[in-house]
């Protein structure tokens, strides 16, 4: 099915450095210098987005939704990530993303990421509704 000129499969990437930034410890999620399992994440959805975001109409974009990964290898500071996004199947406004993340040397993590499609003006009304109610 094709949803906005989406047609599987599209292609996305993304880069990075391993630096103080993006490691583990900086994020809370361990106490190593290695490259941080929730920056690979975000990377994988940096990739997902490039792949499909400038092809919607303007007033659309897409939102991280689900996230199903594995992280193989570690990678230590100054070494360079490479993220790959590949929109495998279109579901109404779903999208489900086969991504993969490789440092210099080797695959370091692989998975499968949905996001959806959303209308952005009425997603910040919706967002911005729980203010109200708190």
């Amino acid at each position: 099915m094709e949803v906005f000129g989406l047609k599987v499969p599209m292609h996305g990437e993304a880069r990075t450095r391993v630096s103080e930034d993006n490691i583990a410890l900086r994020f809370g999620s361990g106490s190593i210098d290695v490259f941080a399992t929730p920056a690979m994440i975000a990377l994988m959805e940096e990739a997902a987005v490039k792949a499909v975001d400038n092809i919607l109409p303007r007033g659309y974009a897409t939102v991280g939704t689900e996230v199903n990964i594995r992280h193989l290898s570690a990678t230590p500071i100054g070494i360079n990530i490479t993220v790959s996004a590949e929109l495998v199947e279109v579901e109404g406004k779903k999208l489900t993303f086969k991504v993969e993340a490789f440092d210099e040397l080797e695959k370091i993590g692989e998975g499968i990421h949905h996001r959806y499609i959303v209308e952005l003006e009425r997603f910040k009304d919706r967002a911005s509704s729980k203010l109200n109610k708190s």
